[in-house]
C-alpha cells in the first residue's frame, strides 16, 4: 500500500467516531501527562529555590552578626570580654561558611569569600585563646580586627545588593553563577595572605544578638513580681477589658478562650467599637490574676500620611501609661514603619533605669491613637527595688572604658543578666569610627558587663 492509500485509509479509520475519540482521549492523556510534568517540575523549582533562599538569608544573618562582633571586640577594655566577643564571632562565621556552601554556585567563585569567612574563623580563636589568658591585644592584632571588620562591611553591602535582586525578581539562582565572580570575588580580593593555625574546633548555634532595644528578650521562665492582685473569673476581667477601651467606646466584647501555660495566664477576648466596621476588632489578653493588660493589638487601617511626629507620639504614649497606672516609664527606644510607631518605655527608679521593666506601645502616626500594647517585661520583673549604692564612682567607671570612644552621655542603669539576676551598671553612651555605643560598667565591680551596638535608621532606633 502506498503512502497515499495510507494517509487515505487513515483519513476513514478517523472519520469513524470511535477512532475520534480515541485520538482525542489520547491528546488529552499526553496533554495532561505534560502539564503535569511542568507543573512538578516547576513545584521542584519552587522548592530548591525556597532552599536556597533559605540558605541566603541565613548567610546574611550570619554575616552581620559577625560585622558586629568585630567592631565590639575593638571596643571592649578587658581580655575576658574581647576573648568572649571574638569566640562568638568564630561560631557566627562558621555558620556563615556552612550555609554559604549550600548556595547553587560553584566553588571556585566563592572561594575568596570562603576563605575571608574562614580567616575571620581562625583568627578570632586565635585571638581568644590569647585573652582567655589575659592578654591584650597588641596594635597589630588591633589592626588586623579592623581590617577584618572593614571587608565584613563590604561583604554585608554586596550581599544586601545581591537580596535585593533577588527579591526584585531581577536575578534568579539559576543566574547567579554568571553573575558570581563579580558579586563574590571583590569581597576579599585585597586581603593579604596570612597563615593561621587549623585546630580541632566544635560549635552550637546560639540565639540571635538582635534585638528590638535593649535586654527586651531575657524572660522565659522567670516567676512574675509585677503581677498583683487576686484571681479574677473570665467575667470580672472582661469588665476590666471594657474600662480599658472606656465604656463609650466598646460595643462588644467577646471572650475567645484562655492561656493557662507560662508564668503569666491570661484571658482572651476580641472587642468591636462602636461606629467601626464590623472587621475592625481589638484583640486583647489581660492577666487571670488581677486583670491586668497584658497584650492588646487593634487591627485598624493606618493612613500613611504622618500627622504625629516622634516627640508627640512619645508624650501621648507616656499619659497612656500614665492613665492606666504605669508610672515614672522613661522612653528608650522605637521603631517606625507603615504609619505607627513602636516606642519601648523601661521604669525609672529615683535617677535609675530599669530596663527589665520593659513597656511596648505601638501608636498610630495619622490620629495618635493607641493600636498595641504589651506589659510582658514589666508585670514579669516589676518592683521597687532596694538600690545599692554603687561601690565605685561613675569617673572610675568611666576610666575603665576603652580610650577610643568618644562618651557623650552616662548615668546608672540596672539591666538583667542571663541568669534571672540584675545588675546595676554605669550605662554609657558613646562613638567609635562612626558608630554609637552603649557600654555599661558594672557599678560595683568595675568589670566591663555589656557592649551594644546602636542602629540609627530613618525608622528609628534600634541596638544590636
Amino acid at each position: 500500500m502506498g503512502i497515499r492509500e495510507k494517509l487515505l485509509d487513515f483519513k476513514r479509520r478517523l472519520s469513524d467516531r470511535k477512532m475520534y475519540s480515541i485520538v482525542i482521549v489520547t491528546l488529552a492523556v499526553v496533554a495532561g501527562w505534560g502539564i503535569y510534568q511542568y507543573q512538578n517540575a516547576a513545584r521542584l523549582r519552587q522548592k530548591l529555590d525556597n532552599q536556597y533562599n533559605r540558605a541566603f538569608y541565613e548567610m546574611i544573618g550570619y554575616v552581620n552578626n559577625v560585622e558586629t562582633l568585630l567592631v565590639k571586640s575593638l571596643i571592649t577594655s578587658t581580655p575576658q570580654k574581647t576573648a568572649a566577643t571574638l569566640q562568638e564571632a568564630w561560631r557566627q562565621a562558621n555558620f556563615a561558611q556552612a550555609y554559604l556552601g549550600q548556595l547553587p554556585v560553584s566553588q571556585n567563585i566563592l572561594a575568596n569569600t570562603s576563605k575571608f569567612l574562614a580567616q575571620v574563623g581562625d583568627f578570632s580563636y586565635s585571638v581568644n585563646n590569647k585573652c582567655l589568658n589575659g592578654e591584650q591585644l597588641s596594635e597589630k592584632e588591633f589592626n588586623t580586627l579592623e581590617d577584618l571588620h572593614g571587608y565584613a562591611t563590604a561583604l554585608g553591602k554586596s550581599l544586601e545588593k545581591l537580596q535585593q535582586e533577588l527579591a526584585d525578581g531581577r536575578l534568579k539562582w539559576g543566574e547567579l553563577s554568571r553573575k558570581g565572580p563579580s558579586i563574590f570575588q571583590r569581597t576579599s580580593a585585597n586581603m593579604t595572605d596570612q597563615q593561621f593555625e587549623n585546630v580541632e574546633k566544635t560549635f552550637q548555634d546560639y540565639p540571635t544578638l538582635i534585638y528590638d532595644g535593649p535586654f527586651s528578650d531575657h524572660l522565659s521562665d522567670i516567676q512574675p513580681k509585677g503581677l498583683t492582685g487576686e484571681e479574677m473569673d473570665v467575667e470580672a476581667v472582661k469588665q476590666k477589658v471594657i474600662e480599658f477601651f472606656g465604656k463609650d467606646k466598646v460595643e462588644s466584647v467577646e471572650s475567645t478562650g484562655r492561656n493557662d501555660s507560662g508564668p503569666i495566664k491570661t484571658y482572651s477576648f476580641t472587642v468591636r467599637f462602636k461606629g467601626a466596621p464590623e472587621e475592625q476588632t481589638a484583640s486583647v489578653d489581660f492577666t487571670q490574676k488581677g486583670g491586668h493588660p497584658y497584650w492588646m493589638l487593634y487591627n485598624r487601617p493606618v493612613s500613611q500620611d504622618k500627622d504625629i511626629g516622634i516627640e508627640e507620639a512619645k508624650r501621648i504614649c507616656k499619659e497612656f501609661l500614665e492613665k492606666h497606672g504605669f508610672k515614672n516609664m522613661q522612653d528608650t527606644y522605637y521603631l517606625s514603619e507603615d504609619g505607627t510607631a513602636v516606642i519601648n518605655y523601661a521604669y525609672k527608679q529615683g535617677d535609675v533605669i530599669v530596663y527589665p521593666d520593659l513597656i511596648k506601645v505601638k501608636i498610630a502616626l495619622d490620629t495618635g491613637e493607641i493600636v498595641g500594647f504589651e506589659t510582658k517585661g514589666y508585670l514579669t520583673c516589676h518592683r521597687e527595688r532596694e538600690i545599692e549604692t554603687p561601690k565605685i564612682t561613675m569617673e572610675e567607671a568611666r576610666a575603665k572604658i576603652n580610650k577610643k570612644i568618644e562618651i557623650s552621655s552616662a548615668g546608672l542603669a540596672i539591666i538583667p543578666t542571663n541568669y534571672n539576676t540584675e545588675l546595676l551598671t554605669y550605662e554609657f553612651k558613646g562613638r567609635f569610627n562612626n558608630q554609637d555605643f552603649i557600654v555599661y560598667i558594672n557599678a560595683m565591680t568595675g568589670k566591663e558587663e555589656d557592649i551594644l551596638l546602636i542602629i540609627n535608621t530613618p525608622n528609628g532606633i534600634l541596638t544590636m
